[in-house]
C-alpha cells in the first residue's frame, strides 16, 4: 500500500508539471484584477479596455533641470514627444500633446496618450523609456511617469516575484526542519512532499482559471505558494512528533503510523478545515484581489493536506525507523523524560492561573493599542518599498506643480451627452482643464486634470463632487486615484461582511470537532486578541522604523482571515490533546499541563516555522507585502509564545471541567487508575 500511494503521487506530478509551470503566464496583474468588481473605476476599466485600441495608455514625460529648462532642453522634448507619437498611435489624433513649463521654470510636463492597441503598459514605458535617454542634453532629467510608467514599474516588481518568493521559502523552511529534527535525511521527506503538494496546487489552480475563469494575480499566487509550505510543514511536525512517540510502543512502522494518523488525523483535518473555510469566506468580498485569493489559497491547503495525509506517512513507513537516525526510536524503549520548559510552564500556569491570564491579557491589549497609528491612505506612489522612476517623476511633478493635477481623472460620458457632460465637468469645483478624447462604443472619454495633487484630498472631493454632479448624465469616474478611493470604500463594506464569516465558521468547526461551545469560544477570542496585537505591532514600527507612508487598506481584513485560520490551528491541536487526556480519565488540572507538555514542542516549532514562512514576504518589494507578512508572522509569535503557551491553558485551568459544556466530559471526571504499585495521592 505504501508503495502504491508514493507511486500514484509521482505520476501525478509527473503528469501535471508542464501545467503548473504555465500558472505565471495566466496570471493578471492589470487593473481589473485588483478592482472592486462593481466599482465605478472598475466600469471604467472595462469600458476603456473594450474600446478599439482598448482605450488609452496615459503616461508623463517630465523634463527636469535644477537651474531652469534650457532652449536646447526644449528641442529634445520636442523631438523625442515626435518619436513617441510616431511610434505609437495616439488615442486621439485630434490632440496634440502639449508641454507645461512649471512657474519656477525647472520643469517640463508632457502628457501623452497612446492607444493601448500599441501594447501593454509596460512596453510602451519601456520604449518611451529607451527614447527619453536618446540625445538628452547633458544635465537633464528625463523620466516617465503616470499611468504608463507606474504599472510598468510595477508589473516589473510582479514579475520578480515568483522566482525569489519560491527561493527564500523553501530555504527558510529546509534549515528549519534541520534544526527541529537535528536529522541528516529525516529534514528532506517533508520537504519533498510539500514540494510535490506545491506543484499540484499550480497545476489545479492554472486548470481552474482555464476551466471556470478563475482570477488570479502576483498576490494570491504568493501567498498560495506561502500557505502550501507554511501549513504543509506544520501538519507534517504534528504527523511527524506523534510517529515518533508512537515508534516506542509499535514493533512495525506500519502500526506506529496508524496510531498516529488515527489520534493525530482529527485534529490535522479540522486545522485544514477551519484554514480553507476562513478563505472561501473571501468570495464574499466585492475587492477583486481578496475574492481571487479566497479559492486559490484554498487549493493551496487542501494540496498541502493531502500530500501531509498520504504522500509523507507513506515514505516515513517505507523508510522505518532509521530516517530518525541519529535518534532512532526503540520499540519497547521510553523516550527521554526530562523536566522541560513546558513543564515548567504548566506548574506556573496552575499555581497561578489568574495572575498568567491578567497579566498575558494586559500585554496583549497593550499592543493592540498601537493600531491606532496605522495612518492607512496607502498612496500608489508610496507602494513600492524602493522609489522606482515613475514615483521619482511623480514626487517631481509635485513640487513643480502645486498648484495642479499630474494624474488625469477619466469621465465616461454618453456620446449623446458629450457637450452637456464636459460643460458638468468644466464646471465643477475643483477642475483645472478637461478635454475630449476618443469615442467608441456609446462612449466618450473625457480627460479630466485637477487642481489637487493625485490622492490628496482636494482631488478626492473633486472626484466625489464630479461623481455626485454627473450622475443624472449616466457618467462614470474613473482613473487611478478613483481606483484607489474605490478600492478603501470596498476594503470596509468587505471587512464589515467577512471577519463576522470568518469567526462563525471557525466556531462551528471547533465546535464539531472539540464538542463544546465554551472551548472555541475562548480559541476564537484569543484570537481576535492577538490579530488586534498584531496590527499594533504594525501600527507601532511601520511608520517610525520602517518609514513607510501609509498601509494599504486590505491589511487588517486579509491579516485577520489568516491569523483567526491559521492561528486557531495551534489552539486545536492543544485542545484536542487535552480532551484525549480528560477522556482516558485525567483530571482538568494535569490534563492541561499534559497538553501543554506533549505539544509545547511540536507547537513552537509549527509556530517558527509558520512565522518564518510568511516573513519571507517581507523580502519582496511591495509595500503591501512586507506589512501583511510582518503582520502574520508576528501574529503566528504571539499566538505560538504567549496565547498558546500562557493565556488558554490558564483559561482552561480557571473553568475547568465547564470548558467543554454542554459535552458529557461537563460533569465530573473520574481520576485516572494509578499504575500498578503505586499509592495515589489523596484529594482534598
Amino acid at each position: 500500500m505504501p508503495w502504491a500511494v508514493v507511486g500514484f503521487w509521482i505520476a501525478v506530478v509527473a503528469v501535471v508539471l508542464p501545467f503548473a509551470g504555465k500558472l505565471s503566464g495566466v496570471t493578471k496583474d492589470d487593473q481589473v484584477s485588483y478592482l472592486p468588481a462593481s466599482a465605478q473605476s472598475t466600469q471604467v476599466a472595462k469600458v476603456q479596455k473594450s474600446m478599439p485600441g482598448g482605450g488609452s495608455t496615459n503616461l508623463v514625460l517630465v523634463y527636469h533641470r535644477g537651474g531652469g529648462v534650457t532652449a536646447a532642453d526644449r528641442k529634445a522634448e520636442q523631438r523625442q514627444v515626435t518619436a513617441v507619437l510616431k511610434k505609437f498611435e495616439p488615442a486621439n489624433r485630434n490632440a496634440t500633446p502639449q508641454a507645461v513649463l512649471s512657474a519656477d521654470g525647472t520643469t517640463l510636463m508632457v502628457p501623452v496618450a497612446v492607444a493601448q492597441s500599441a501594447g501593454d503598459a509596460k512596453t510602451v514605458a519601456t520604449a518611451v523609456r529607451v527614447i527619453a535617454a536618446e540625445g538628452r542634453p547633458q544635465g537633464l532629467t528625463v523620466l516617465v511617469g503616470g499611468e504608463s510608467g507606474l504599472a510598468a514599474d510595477m508589473d516589473k516588481v510582479y514579475n520578480s516575484i515568483d522566482g525569489t518568493l519560491l527561493l527564500a521559502t523553501v530555504s527558510v523552511v529546509a534549515v528549519l526542519l534541520v534544526v527541529t529534527y537535528r536529522s541528516p535525511f529525516l529534514w528532506l521527506v517533508p520537504l519533498v512532499a510539500v514540494a510535490m503538494a506545491a506543484v499540484a496546487a499550480m497545476a489545479v489552480v492554472y486548470g481552474l482559471v482555464q476551466g471556470f475563469g478563475l482570477s488570479v494575480n502576483s498576490m494570491s499566487s504568493s501567498v498560495m505558494t506561502i500557505l502550501v509550505f507554511g501549513a504543509g510543514t506544520d501538519y507534517a511536525l504534528l504527523l511527524v512528533a506523534r510517529y515518533r512517540d508512537e515508534l516506542h510502543h509499535a514493533q512495525l512502522p506500519y502500526d506506529a503510523m496508524r496510531a498516529a494518523l488515527r489520534r493525530s488525523g482529527p485534529a490535522v483535518l479540522t486545522s485544514a478545515g477551519t484554514v480553507v473555510a476562513g478563505l472561501l469566506c473571501l468570495l464574499a468580498a466585492d475587492l477583486n484581489s481578496s475574492s481571487a485569493l479566497g479559492p486559490t489559497g484554498a487549493v493551496g491547503v487542501l494540496c498541502a493536506l493531502a500530500a501531509m495525509m498520504t504522500l509523507l506517512p507513506a515514505v516515513l513507513v517505507l523508510l522505518g525507523r532509521r530516517v530518525f537516525w541519529p535518534l532512532i526510536p526503540a520499540y519497547g524503549s521510553e523516550p527521554k523524560r526530562r523536566r522541560g520548559f513546558y513543564d515548567r510552564v504548566g506548574a506556573a500556569v496552575v499555581r497561578r492561573p489568574v495572575m498568567v491570564l491578567v497579566t498575558g491579557t494586559v500585554a496583549v491589549g497593550a499592543l493592540a493599542f498601537g493600531a491606532l497609528n496605522l495612518t492607512g491612505e496607502l498612496r500608489q506612489e508610496d507602494s513600492f518599498v524602493k522609489k522606482p522612476e515613475s514615483v521619482s517623476a511623480m514626487r517631481i511633478l509635485a513640487d513643480s506643480f502645486p498648484e495642479r493635477g499630474s494624474q488625469p481623472i477619466t469621465v465616461l460620458a454618453r456620446t449623446s451627452r458629450t457637450n452637456a457632460t464636459l460643460a458638468d465637468v468644466t464646471n465643477t469645483k475643483g477642475v483645472s482643464a478637461a478635454s475630449t478624447g476618443r469615442s467608441a462604443k456609446g462612449w466618450t472619454e473625457i480627460s479630466v486634470t485637477a487642481t489637487a495633487q493625485p490622492e490628496s484630498p482636494g482631488e478626492t472631493a473633486t472626484i466625489n463632487r464630479l461623481r455626485t454632479g454627473l450622475s443624472e448624465d449616466g457618467a462614470l469616474v474613473g482613473g487611478e486615484s478613483a481606483q484607489t478611493l474605490d478600492i478603501a470604500h470596498t476594503v470596509s463594506r468587505d471587512q464589515s461582511l467577512v471577519v463576522p464569516m470568518v469567526l462563525t465558521v471557525v466556531f462551528i468547526l471547533l465546535a464539531m470537532l472539540l464538542r463544546s461551545l465554551v472551548a472555541p469560544l475562548v480559541l476564537v477570542t484569543a484570537m481576535a486578541g492577538v490579530w488586534a496585537a498584531a496590527l499594533g505591532l504594525g501600527g507601532l514600527v511601520f511608520g517610525p522604523v520602517f518609514g513607510f507612508a501609509g498601509n494599504d487598506p486590505a491589511l487588517p481584513q486579509l491579516s485577520f482571515v489568516f491569523l483567526v485560520a491559521l492561528g486557531v490551528d495551534y489552539g486545536i491541536f492543544l485542545m484536542h490533546r487535552m480532551r484525549e487526556e480528560v477522556l482516558g480519565g485525567t483530571p482538568d488540572r494535569e490534563a492541561t499541563v499534559r497538553a501543554l507538555k506533549a505539544t509545547g514542542g511540536v507547537i513552537a516549532s509549527a509556530g517558527i516555522v509558520l512565522a518564518a514562512t510568511f516573513s519571507v514576504l517581507t523580502v519582496l518589494p511591495l509595500v503591501m507585502m512586507v506589512e501583511l507578512g510582518s503582520v502574520i508572522a508576528a501574529g503566528v509569535l504571539l499566538d505560538t509564545f504567549v496565547v498558546r503557551t500562557f493565556l488558554v491553558p490558564a483559561a482552561s485551568v480557571l473553568l475547568g471541567h465547564r470548558i467543554w459544556w454542554p459535552s458529557r466530559l461537563t460533569g465530573p471526571v473520574p481520576a485516572a487508575p494509578a499504575p500498578l504499585g503505586v499509592v495515589p495521592e489523596p484529594t482534598t
